[in-house]
């Protein structure tokens, strides 16, 4: 009967697992670029029964020697399994800050960090002191070239990701589709973002800050051709992919599965209180 506690107690277990996760979402469903995550549980291996004790007549299937005929399977319970990222595109957000990029399908910007380079959904980049484009940590964005480094209303970049600087450019994202012939000839292609993909992403850590770091399992980045790249759109950034609605019934059904195991708990301990109490008396 006791284990009957474990396996409550394991399922407890696992809706503060998942409960965990629902938290995370709903603290971020604000953040650019945030990809919401679920908690994967897995049971754990079942018990082969077999009866010990056995008056009838068995036969024995072929090839085997066991005595002992199969009742059937005892399951132990569940247990984390692990926390899986869902990668499916946020809401594209218009905000006309010439400095906010947004992707459109698979694919990370690369930022320079102390630790080396990380990876990014949020394209919400503002100029730094240096006049280089960067977070709002101060992280540089990473072109093919190296970092880029831009002025306040002299720059655009085109669907592909490419970098464009003019002197006469008055920060209109749309400014560069109508320049006339004199101003194409000021025109020149200062980089291209540099814009990544991994083998496999659902392996990619988070990091913290919007940011994503390499594992093992992930493999490493892999820079996407120029005309196999994800459409760059200048003016917008990338909402979180949480719907709040759906997150706010999780959690709903988490407290209630949570209940529910805490009170066969309190069931599984009155009747062994029984059976100790009332049954195991000597006469």
């Amino acid at each position: 009967m006791e284990r009957g506690l474990f396996i409550s107690a394991s399922g407890m277990i696992a809706q503060q697992w998942r409960m965990d996760a629902v938290a995370n979402n709903l603290a971020n469903v604000d953040l650019n670029g945030y990809k919401r995550d679920d908690a994967i549980q897995k049971a754990f291996p079942s018990l082969l029964i077999r009866r010990t004790d056995d008056d009838g007549v068995y036969k024995f299937p072929f090839g085997s020697a066991d005595t002992s005929p199969i009742v059937g399977k005892l399951g132990m319970g569940v247990e984390q399994n692990e926390f899986y990222t869902v990668f499916t595109q946020g809401p594209l957000k218009q905000t006309s800050n010439p400095f906010d990029l947004a992707l459109e399908n698979k694919g990370f910007f690369v930022v320079k960090t102390p630790q080396g380079e990380r990876y990014t959904r949020n394209g919400a980049f503002v100029l730094g002191k240096e006049g280089y484009l960067e977070t709002h940590d101060g992280y540089p964005v990473m072109g093919e070239h190296g970092p880029i480094r831009v002025k306040e209303n002299n720059f655009t970049i085109d669907p592909e990701g490419r970098v464009w600087v003019n002197s006469d450019y008055q920060g209109n994202p749309h400014r560069l589709v109508a320049m006339d012939e004199n101003e194409w000839k000021n025109t020149k292609l200062l980089d291209s973002l540099k814009i990544v993909n991994f083998p496999r992403t659902r392996y990619l850590a988070k990091q913290g800050e919007s940011l994503w770091k390499t594992t093992e399992y992930s493999g490493k980045a892999e820079n996407i051709p120029l005309k196999e790249r994800p459409a760059v759109r200048q003016g917008f950034v990338e909402g979180s992919n949480v719907n709040p609605v759906q997150e706010m019934v999780k959690m709903i059904e988490v407290n209630r599965a949570y209940e529910t195991n805490s009170k066969m708990i309190q069931t599984t301990d009155n009747l062994m209180g029984r059976l100790i109490n009332d049954a195991a008396v000597y006469r």
